[in-house]
This record gives structure tokens, C-alpha cells and sequence, in this order.
């Protein structure tokens, strides 16, 4: 998937500078952290069976939780993630395995 132009545009506007992009609160680090976040939650999506705002089908009780926070450290920085949670603690992450405190992405 090739990523659109005025996207690109957008993330640039503001850019001055090396560290705007490849720094510790750089651009990189930004979508990084989202689109892990992101990944996760997806993640707890299939685990669940249902999309966010929405009740399981099945009824298991299990639901979402609200989020965790987890530092991992990473080729550009250390990064906060919001890590999605379920109510039976049943879910296991696969991008970034509970305990888990290095991401090499």
C-alpha cells in the first residue's frame, strides 16, 4: 500500500529540521507508537469478536477493559503505549507479548 501524497504533506507540515522527523518526538516516533496502538486494538477486536461500542455475540462476559500503559524501548526511543485490556484477562497481545519490554519494529 503505497502511502497517498497529501497524507505525506499533512505529517510533514511543521517539519524544520532532522529531529522534526527522526528524533525522540519525531514524526517516526509518532506513527510508531500509533500504529501499534492501533495494531493492538485490532487485535483485541479478534479476540473478542466484536468491533469497539459493540456487544459480544457470544456470552461470555468477556468485554473490554479500558487501556494499560506499557513503556517499550525501541530502535528511535523509549515510547508510552496504550495497551487494550478484557475484563477476564484473557487476551494476549502478539505484537508486543505481555512482559515484553523491546520492540524492534
Amino acid at each position: 500500500m503505497a502511502a497517498k501524497g497529501e497524507l505525506l504533506d499533512e505529517l510533514l507540515k511543521g517539519y524544520e529540521k532532522p529531529e522534526d522527523l527522526l528524533g525522540e518526538n519525531g514524526i517516526f516516533q509518532e506513527l510508531k507508537k500509533a500504529l501499534v496502538e492501533k495494531a493492538l486494538g485490532a487485535e483485541l477486536t479478534h479476540h473478542l469478536g466484536c468491533e469497539k461500542g459493540k456487544k459480544p455475540e457470544a456470552k461470555s462476559g468477556n468485554t473490554r477493559n479500558g487501556p494499560g500503559k506499557k513503556r517499550v524501548k525501541s530502535s528511535g526511543g523509549e515510547i508510552e503505549l496504550s495497551v487494550p485490556r478484557d475484563r477476564d484477562g484473557s487476551f494476549e497481545p502478539q505484537l508486543i507479548k505481555k512482559g515484553r519490554r523491546h520492540f524492534d519494529g
